[in-house]
């Protein structure tokens, strides 16, 4: 099943704002994401902020990180 993927308005427009190199490098990772949402590293409790129940993800040569969570029924 595909999942989709929908973006806050900061990161839309941070998106928009992405050369066009590493706009088409964050799009490829973004695709897989809605494939297997499950690719990404879980975040947690560090340094005062709670980021549990959500997923880290590196693209572009790890010089980007896409945060991310899942909303749904699972």
């Amino acid at each position: 099943m595909p999942y989709s993927v929908s973006f806050i308005p900061e990161a839309a427009a941070e998106y928009r704002a992405l050369d066009g190199s590493v706009r088409v490098s964050v799009a490829k990772r973004i695709d897989e994401l809605e494939a297997n949402p499950f690719l990404g590293h879980r975040l947690g409790n560090r340094h005062g902020m709670d980021l549990s129940g959500f997923f880290k993800l590196y693209a572009h040569r790890k010089q980007y990180r896409i945060v991310y969570r899942l909303l749904g029924s699972e």
